[in-house]
């Protein structure tokens, strides 16, 4: 009985590494796509300091890249993804994600019109892969402060 059992155990040791269907297995880091020397997001409209009536039209610039929707695998491409009232990510290395801070344009806009109520707003952009994670280095615009008035 004793080496049944055992010759048991040996059998079904392996199986117990396998993931059950449908089950959740942790998530690995995939290594960051490249971004290319001198590579810069930032913001045409509204200027940094603006004060300005709502809604608010945001314009974004890209310069050494290009733009494309999530999903599209090109090389030195992203979609954008605006920071709002926010500082950007700790971790790099991981997707952005969907908030009401951050607002991702993952069809490729290059535009956007925010209804921000009355006050101080920041603004920034920072620039995500096919799979919404940030380039390494990061493509990001400085921050910008504006002011909306009523």
């Amino acid at each position: 009985m004793r080496t049944v059992l055992v010759a048991a155990l040996i059998l079904v040791a392996p199986l117990a590494a396998v993931p059950l269907a449908g089950a959740q297995t942790p998530a690995v880091a995939a290594e960051r796509t490249p971004s290319p020397a001198g590579a810069e997001a930032y913001i045409i409209s509204p200027k940094d300091g603006a004060k300005v009536h709502g809604p608010v039209l945001v314009q974004f610039g890209l310069k050494g890249m290009g733009v494309a929707p999530a999903g599209a695998k090109m090389e030195n491409t992203g979609h954008h993804h605006l920071l709002i009232d926010t500082e950007a990510p700790s971790d790099p290395g991981a997707p952005l994600p969907s908030t009401d801070k951050i607002m991702h344009f993952g069809k490729g806009q290059t535009e956007t019109t925010l209804h921000l109520p009355p006050g101080k707003h920041t603004l920034q952009l920072l620039l995500g892969d096919q799979n919404h994670v940030p380039h390494n280095p990061p493509v990001m615009s400085k921050q910008i402060t504006i002011t909306v008035t009523p």
